[in-house]
């Protein structure tokens, strides 16, 4: 049987390129990615066209970053889509960039309950099936709401739903009966990872609902796990935005988690946040997971 083969994910927030000193450069998000080196990178607040947001960011955000990161297919979604008052788009969304190939991809439009009582955007959950070595992963980022307690429950409930669907989708495929190339039946994976900025800590109760199993029969999906408990479930959570105090993170704070399938657990072999990154509010947060590939395995070895 083949060696086990490590890859990396990695999940970031990256404030339209905006660093500690203000400056909007998304040369330093590429550097830094680049260093990294993960196999799926999953980004939010990527802004296309939004030169109002602080630091003045100019241009198409996700086909920049697209065009300086050749290795990768890159997918984009908006949350946030307005007219610029020039017959343009202004949006402000997820992006999934892969080097595995990316099958189908699904943009989730997640709840956005009325809630007069803080400001707010609408959100999106950004899916990816891509065709890692030993068989589909669903990959999935997402970026909840900050201000609102009541979407952003709303939402978690939606990524649930969104993830036991996924689950249903790859255990019993939709039938191949209508031969019309949009209705191909194309594997969606097993296993899955949900990551991004959920706005919530781990002692929220948004946190524990997302880990709740589910009901049913025998066939309900696996429950999902937050990958730091998994290497080591005595360490305190890393903070992964708030090291320099501001109006809206007083304190340091894990807000970016990685939720992996319960199939997936037994293949996450390390979990990392970079603390000394400048080029975000948020810190870039890397998930390794390791599987075997041969031609006797086509899933991973935890399935």
């Amino acid at each position: 049987m083949a060696e086990p083969i490590e890859t990396r994910v990695c999940t970031w927030n990256i404030q339209w390129g905006r660093g500690r000193d203000t400056k909007v450069d998304l040369d330093r998000i590429v550097v830094e990615l680049e260093s990294i080196d993960a196999a799926v990178v999953c980004l939010q607040e990527v802004a296309v066209n939004h030169p109002g947001l602080p630091g003045r960011p100019l241009g198409d955000q996700a086909a920049a970053l697209a065009s300086m990161l050749p290795g990768y297919e890159a997918i984009y979604a908006a949350g946030s889509d307005l007219a610029d008052g020039q017959g343009g788009r202004r949006q402000f969304g997820e992006m999934i960039l892969s080097r595995f190939p990316v099958r189908q991809v699904f943009r989730h439009r997640l709840p956005w309950p009325a809630d007069p009582s803080a400001p707010s955007m609408p959100r999106v959950a950004l899916e990816a099936v891509v065709a890692a070595p030993p068989g589909p992963l669903r990959v999935v980022t997402t970026h909840l709401e900050f201000y609102s307690g009541r979407q952003r429950r709303a939402q978690v409930e939606a990524l649930r739903d969104l993830y036991a669907e996924g689950w249903g989708h790859a255990k019993h495929p939709a039938s191949p009966a209508d031969a019309d190339p949009p209705f191909a039946v194309l594997p969606r994976g097993e296993v899955a990872l949900i990551c991004g900025d959920f706005n919530f800590g781990p002692d929220a109760f948004e946190y524990g609902r997302l880990q709740e199993p589910f009901g049913g029969d025998a066939e309900r999906a696996p429950r999902l796990r937050d990958a730091w408990t998994l290497v080591d479930p005595q360490l305190p959570h890393p903070p992964t935005t708030g090291l320099v105090r501001s109006e809206f993170i007083p304190a340091p704070v894990c807000f970016d988690f990685f939720f992996v399938s319960e199939n997936l657990a037994k293949n996450v072999t390390r979990i990392a946040v970079d603390p000394v990154c400048e080029a975000s509010d948020h810190q870039p947060v890397i998930l390794g997971f390791r599987f075997r590939c041969g031609n006797d395995v086509s899933m991973m070895e935890s399935k």
